[in-house]
């Protein structure tokens, strides 16, 4: 595309969904420097011998100056903070927007220290995979994937309009949503699904009836996909968990009761809600493949091992 849509942007973590922002800025001319912050001094070594980003530090604050767009990709917990850090260097109409995966939680963290005339724009890419650190980015990342945002009561249009020509431009639908129904609708698409892999695949692990070998061994069968989910990076969906944790626990409660339904048929031998559940559940995968947010390429598309 010709032009950029910011002079500058400033990114807070560089990470999977940082570095990929930065990949995706470069490769598409979104802005024409990038500023690269993260407290890790090796982290911040692999994200410049990757060549990230035009400017590298530890310090937040100094990353964001004259910056049009800030990125706070960090571990939800560490929103506040982050917020607290950067607020006194923020320039005047610049756009401050993040990644996190709950939504209530990083407003009520970040607002306070938000600057008059600082444009708060809260958002939440869906997008990721398993690994973690600034050598696991692809620019491709955010291709027909969504990115909601939750702006404030009185955020202004132009800079929602011009941070979603940003995110559309790196390949994502955007929709703009209420924080709170936000996070009840991650609770159960992205949420609970980490917590039931991690609780299964730690099951597992704990059964002293089956060795270490045999779950390896058989892990080719739906185990394996479980373990996929259960490999995403321990500290942001701890703090997924303690910051969402109504939505989560509403959900794990709902979950509960329908597993104690689908128990009592198998109990009972209910062959007929059985097939009803499987099939609706069948018709949810395929409505997934046709919205385009998955493929139906044998084996989820994986690429076979070559020897």
């Amino acid at each position: 595309m010709s032009g950029f849509i910011y002079e500058k942007v400033a990114l807070i973590g560089i990470g999977l969904i940082g570095s990929s922002l930065a990949r995706a800025i470069r490769q598409k001319g979104l802005a024409r420097e990038i500023s690269i912050a993260t407290r890790s001094a090796d982290t911040l070594a692999a994200a410049r011998e990757l060549d990230l980003g035009d400017i590298y530090t530890t310090s937040g604050a100094e990353a964001v100056e004259n910056a049009d767009l800030v990125i706070v990709s960090v571990p939800v917990g560490a929103s506040g903070a982050v917020a607290k850090e950067i607020a006194g260097s923020l320039k005047p109409g610049a756009t401050l927007t993040d990644v996190g995966s709950t939504k209530a939680s990083v407003i009520a963290q970040m607002e306070p220290y938000v600057p008059e005339g600082v444009h708060f724009i809260p958002g939440h890419p869906l997008a990721g995979t398993e690994h973690s650190g600034p050598a696991a980015g692809f620019a491709e990342l955010f291709e027909n994937k969504w990115c909601i945002f939750t702006p404030l009561p009185g955020t202004d249009e132009g800079a929602i309009d011009k941070l979603k020509a940003f995110w559309e431009a790196c390949g994502s639908h955007v929709e703009l949503m209420d924080k709170e129904h936000h996070d009840k609708v991650l609770a159960i698409v992205s949420h609970l699904p980490h917590i039931i892999a991690y609780n299964i695949v730690g099951t597992a692990d704990d059964m002293e009836t089956v060795t270490e070998s045999e779950i390896i061994k058989y892990s080719a069968s739906g185990f394996r996909d479980f373990t996929r989910l259960a490999a995403s990076d321990p500290t942001m969906w701890r703090d997924v968990c303690l910051h969402n944790r109504d939505a989560i626990l509403e959900m794990l409660s709902r979950f509960s009761e329908d597993l104690a339904s689908l128990q009592r048929a198998i109990r009972w031998g209910d062959g007929d809600k059985l097939f009803d559940l499987f099939t609706h559940t069948r018709h949810v995968r395929r409505s997934i493949i046709e919205a385009g947010q998955d493929t139906a390429a044998p084996d989820f598309g994986r690429v076979p091992k070559k020897d």
